[in-house]
């Protein structure tokens, strides 16, 4: 790695520790919910990540962060929303939507397939702590303590796998 990625690395890591807890928080207070928090704070960060001209302003990068961040929460409410008008309509019964709806359910069986693969091809540890994070739904303080890492250890472990995995959905999108 030349000094100048490395010089930016260490930056990002610096500029990460320092932002990701308020973010998180902030994605708390709206979402209400700590898992959910953490997805959003994971995917900010990878957003901006190899964008330095975000992160390296100190005066527009903490602006830009909670905006980023709103925005990308009201996108999920949106979506919720959506989702919910989606599932009454199936409820309903409504006939023109039967056929899409087998065609969603095709769609996420393939998504959950692809998921699995790709969780399962992760190197154990992290393939372990991501199943504890994701499915039996443990805090990072928990899964910390279960596994003794640090609690900074069994982030950048959600971290990296949920990087790989929104590389493969990219692959196969």
């Amino acid at each position: 790695m030349s000094d100048t990625n490395c010089s930016l690395s260490k930056e990002f890591e610096a500029f990460f520790i320092q932002n990701y807890p308020k973010v998180k928080n902030f994605a708390r207070r709206l979402l209400m919910r700590e898992q959910d928090a953490e997805d959003v704070a994971q995917d900010i960060f990878l957003k901006i990540a190899g964008k330095p001209a975000i992160w390296q302003d100190p005066e527009q990068s903490g602006k830009y962060l909670f905006t980023m961040t709103k925005n990308y929460i009201f996108n999920i409410i949106k979506h919720r929303k959506i989702e919910r008008k989606y599932e009454n309509i199936m409820i309903a019964g409504n006939p023109a939507m039967e056929e899409f709806g087998v065609t969603d359910k095709l769609y996420a069986e393939e998504i959950a397939l692809l998921v699995q693969y790709t969780v399962e091809q992760m190197p154990p540890q992290r393939r372990d702590i991501f199943k504890m994070s994701r499915v039996e739904g443990m805090s990072n303080a928990l899964i910390a303590e279960k596994t003794n890492l640090s609690v900074r250890t069994v982030e950048r472990h959600l971290y990296l796998a949920l990087k790989e995995l929104k590389k493969r959905m990219r692959q196969e999108g």
